[in-house]
């Protein structure tokens, strides 16, 4: 599961990449009196037209937005949550805007949620398939099983970061 992990991390951090110049594309040039308009004044004032991460709603980006126990079922189940958030709200933003330049990538974008939420369940139906199927919900196997990722040891090779 690490290095699904890492994997879809890094996918993710590009996603932001593409949104943020999607963003920044379109409000770059925007003129004093568009940017009066559009209810972007606030926005404007503190950050100019420069990506500033934050909700719809304003909320800043901050690291609360991570979630994560060190219990793989109970972290699995929010990653597909996750997944299946970012993937609505690219289907939002799919039924307001109609320009093909903006549309296409968050299409492309939306398919790699759908992508990654398959591949979390994958991980999860394994997780599960180890685990004592009357009672996977009375402890955290990831302390019971002693399993853990570690640094990988000189001379020990490649290969998966995940140890017993």
């Amino acid at each position: 599961m690490c290095n699904l992990d890492t994997d879809i991390g890094t996918e993710e951090l590009a996603h932001l990449e593409m949104v943020s110049t999607i963003v920044h594309q379109l409000t770059c040039n925007l003129s004093l009196e568009e940017i009066q308009n559009s209810g972007f004044a606030n926005y404007y004032v503190d950050h100019t037209t420069g990506i500033w991460p934050q909700a719809a709603g304003g909320v800043p980006f901050n690291s609360c937005e991570f979630q994560s126990k060190g219990d793989p079922l109970t972290d699995l189940f929010e990653d597909l949550a996750a997944e299946q958030k970012a993937r609505s709200t690219y289907d939002n933003i799919l039924r307001l805007v109609k320009d093909p330049e903006v549309a296409d990538p968050i299409r492309f974008l939306r398919a790699r949620e759908v992508v990654h939420f398959q591949r979390f369940g994958e991980a999860l139906r394994s997780v599960q398939d180890e685990l004592n199927s009357k009672n996977f919900y009375a402890f955290n196997p990831s302390f019971d099983a002693k399993t853990f990722c570690a640094a990988p040891q000189p001379g020990a090779g490649q290969g998966n970061c995940c140890t017993r």
